[in-house]
């Protein structure tokens, strides 16, 4: 039994929305760099990051920063990508005071919390869960 998702691959297929690897063949990466892979229909259009092997197009690909393992890459995977480029438009846009955090405790506001306490902005974190107040202050929300 097959149907179309989204308009992309046929089910059944394989999911996972980010993508981190080892190059096993490339013109413009070396073998053995590792690599990430965030959007362009991974996991929805083309098979996904719990693939055991993915090929993609190498304009996809962005190195894998130095000093950060494919463990935590994969750890911020999409919402921290999400996060900052939220973060990328409140410092294009030249946002200063308090800036308010919806969702705090999901991926991408924990993130967007760390990263604009961590730029100095006073954040102030919402989020329906009172038991985590200790954990999104941990992260730098100032409330």
């Amino acid at each position: 039994y097959q149907r179309r998702v989204h308009g992309g691959l046929a089910t059944p297929m394989v999911g996972g929305v980010d993508l981190i690897g080892t190059v096993v063949e490339s013109t413009q990466f070396s073998p053995g760099q590792q690599v990430i892979v965030n959007g362009f229909g991974v996991g929805t259009d083309h098979w996904g990051g719990y693939a055991e092997q993915a090929r993609v197009r190498s304009e996809w690909c962005i190195p894998l920063p130095e000093g950060l393992t494919q463990y935590d890459a994969a750890r911020l995977g999409t919402a921290g990508y999400t996060a900052m480029l939220c973060v990328d438009e409140i410092l294009r846009r030249g946002v200063s005071g308090p800036v308010l955090v919806t969702g705090a405790t999901g991926g991408v506001g924990s993130v967007a919390v760390m990263l604009l306490s961590g730029l100095g902005y006073e954040v102030v974190a919402v989020t329906g869960k009172a038991d985590t107040s200790h954990w999104l202050k941990a992260l730098g929300a100032s409330s």
